[in-house]
C-alpha cells in the first residue's frame, strides 16, 4: 500500500466530483467526437481524430491519477481536531522577523490554494510547524531561502 493521502471532506468531494465529471461528461463527449472523426475516413491526416485520441488519453490518465489518490485517501475533518499541537487540518497564524502575520491552513496535497491560505501537509512551512505549539519558533528552507517564523496562534476550525 502507498503512502496515505490525507485530505479534508471537501477535498475528497472535489476529487470525486471531478472523477464523476470526467467519467460521465468529458469522456463520453470526446468518445463521440472521435467516433464522428473516424467515420470521415483517413485517420492518419484527420486532425479531429488525432486530437480526440490525445484528449482521451489525457482524460484516462487524469482519471487513473484521481482513482489512485482516492484509493489512498485518509479523510480528516479539521473541525473534529483539537489540541495544542499543529497537525493536519490546523489553521496556523505565523509571524516573520519583520512582524508580518500570515494565516495558513494545512490541508492535503490535492487541496492547495496558496492565494486563499491553504498549503500542503508536505510544504516546507507545514513540515516545519507540524508537532509544534503556539509561541514556538521554527526555521525552514523555502524556495526563496531560509525563513524563520513564530507560531502566533493555532486552531482547528470548520471548513467554510
Amino acid at each position: 500500500m502507498g503512502e496515505p493521502n490525507y485530505m479534508t471532506p471537501r477535498g475528497m468531494k472535489r476529487l470525486r466530483d471531478e472523477l464523476e465529471h470526467l467519467h460521465n461528461v468529458e469522456r463520453p463527449k470526446i468518445v463521440a467526437e472521435v467516433a464522428w472523426a473516424a467515420s470521415l475516413g483517413d485517420r492518419s491526416e484527420n486532425a479531429e481524430y488525432i486530437y480526440g485520441k490525445k484528449r482521451l488519453r489525457e482524460i484516462d490518465s487524469r482519471m487513473r491519477f484521481i482513482m489512485k489518490r482516492l484509493d489512498h485517501a485518509v479523510v480528516v475533518d479539521p473541525a473534529t481536531q483539537s489540541g495544542p499541537v499543529v497537525r493536519f487540518g490546523a489553521t496556523v497564524e505565523v509571524e516573520d522577523d519583520d512582524g508580518n502575520v500570515k494565516t495558513w491552513r494545512i490541508y492535503g496535497e490535492d487541496e492547495v490554494d496558496v492565494e486563499h491560505g491553504v498549503i500542503s501537509l508536505k510544504a516546507p512551512l507545514a513540515r516545519a510547524v507540524l508537532g509544534r505549539r503556539e509561541g514556538d519558533s521554527v526555521e525552514f528552507f523555502a524556495p526563496a531561502g531560509r525563513r524563520e517564523l513564530t507560531i502566533v496562534s493555532l486552531r482547528y476550525e470548520r471548513q467554510v
